[in-house]
């Protein structure tokens, strides 16, 4: 049994981190442990201009310590009315990485988000010549639609012909929760997915654990158990097609124990002892490396990171909520104890 674990430095390729004091707060646990990461466009307003997104970029920077080399990677916010000339022009000059495709209303600031993809056919032709990825929130927001069925209605109404449309569109399917998910990205030849910590962690009664728990709450939701087993058989596979992206969302604990509690866990303080954790549950700590830093790199056409992390077998206690920006957090594993520690550059 290993006592220490050495792998590139990796990357994680979604995460929201928020704006003024929130964001001050928390940029530095992702900085910590990742080089790169692919920033969510979602703030209010959302971020759908080159110039917001250089500004958005110089906020970050600035919320950082000097001495912490970090790359944050931007998108642009999908409307049914933006300019395909807006996109073009941010990813020629290497502002946006990626565009993001919220369904209208599917997660939090996703009001202004798509209300059909018809609306944005010209803009995925653009981003098709161009070469330049669409991250998609893949759940429909029907009220009729059971909300566990939302990602895999998805993948049978709006992704198949989507990717039917689109066959050169390079493809990121976010946060995957379902086998219908998992299914659907393996046989696609320019597809990936992302595959957070807690939804390796957690089925759907969690939510349900002795109470109601608004804590496990993310979308999409956690699933069935089955669902939990085929997303770490994906993960551990060595399949490239999934890669780590942790979608760590942080909320005060004020605003998810509310009446109308926001969705997402905050996953970055100890997002690579979470994946540890799984990768040696099932037997494939060999297999983290690649998930974690040289799957998502191959598919965004990027040079893998030269430095190295080390990560060591040593208890770390969670700790049940955490002071940042002003406001009381709670992270993912709160009270736990978990068997890797990160212990920085190797």
């Amino acid at each position: 049994m290993a006592d220490a674990l050495v792998i590139r430095r990796p990357d994680d390729w979604h995460v929201h981190l928020r704006d003024g004091d929130m964001l001050k707060g928390v940029a530095l646990f992702t900085a910590r442990q990742f080089a790169r990461a692919i920033v969510m466009p979602n703030l209010k307003p959302p971020i759908t201009t080159v110039e917001q997104a250089r500004a958005y970029r110089e906020r970050i920077v600035a919320a950082l310590p000097e001495d912490v080399a970090f790359e944050p990677l931007m998108t642009a916010y999908l409307t049914d009315a933006i300019s395909p000339g807006e996109i073009e022009t941010g990813f020629r000059e290497g502002v946006f990485a990626a565009c993001k495709l919220y369904p209208a209303n599917a997660t939090t600031n996703s009001a202004h988000g798509v209300t059909s993809v018809e609306l944005i056919h010209d803009v995925l032709e653009t981003m098709q010549r161009i070469d330049m990825p669409l991250l998609i929130h893949g759940e429909v927001t029907s009220p009729e639609i059971d909300v566990f069925d939302r990602e895999a209605v998805f993948i049978d109404t709006v992704l198949t012909p989507l990717v039917a449309a689109f066959p050169e569109l390079r493809i990121v399917l976010e946060h995957i929760t379902t086998t219908e998910a998992v299914d659907f990205v393996r046989d696609q030849p320019k597809m990936a997915a992302t595959i957070t910590p807690h939804h390796l962690e957690i089925n759907r009664n969690a939510l349900f654990a002795g109470g109601l728990r608004p804590h496990m709450y993310c979308l999409p939701t956690a699933k069935r158990e089955k669902h939990r087993l085929a997303l770490r058989a994906a993960a551990t596979s060595g399949d490239p097609h999934y890669f780590l992206g942790t979608d760590s969302a942080p909320h005060a604990v004020s605003a998810k124990e509310s009446d109308c509690g926001c969705a997402g866990i905050f996953g970055a303080p100890y997002a690579l002892e979470s994946y540890a954790k799984v990768f040696e549950e099932e037997g494939a700590l060999d297999q983290l490396e690649a998930f974690a830093s040289e799957r998502g790199p191959a598919f965004y056409g990027l040079p893998l990171n030269e430095g190295r992390v080390r990560l060591e077998r040593a208890p770390v206690e969670v700790p049940r909520n955490l002071s940042l920006g002003g406001e009381v957090v709670r992270p993912f594993h709160a009270e736990a104890t978990l068997q890797w520690r990160f212990a920085g550059p190797a």
